[in-house]
């Protein structure tokens, strides 16, 4: 058996611009879901929707240096 997250591509492999694509497409989901203050709930809602779109993000991703 594979691994989905194996065929996602890691969100820090993609360019500025299509990091700010996907950005600006999670907006009209983003303002259809529930607010909430838990980082952890936002990034689950997040990576879970990039994952349906075959990116890869985690925690490790906030903390990456600016390019």
């Amino acid at each position: 058996m594979t691994n989905p997250s194996q065929d996602l591509r890691p969100w820090a492999s993609l360019s500025a611009d299509e990091q700010l694509a996907l950005r600006n497409d999670y907006q009209s989901e983003l303002d259809a879901q529930p607010l909430t203050c838990s980082l952890d709930e936002k990034m689950a809602r997040f990576t879970n929707w990039l994952a349906e779109r075959g990116v890869a993000f985690s925690m490790d991703d906030l903390r990456q240096p600016k390019r």
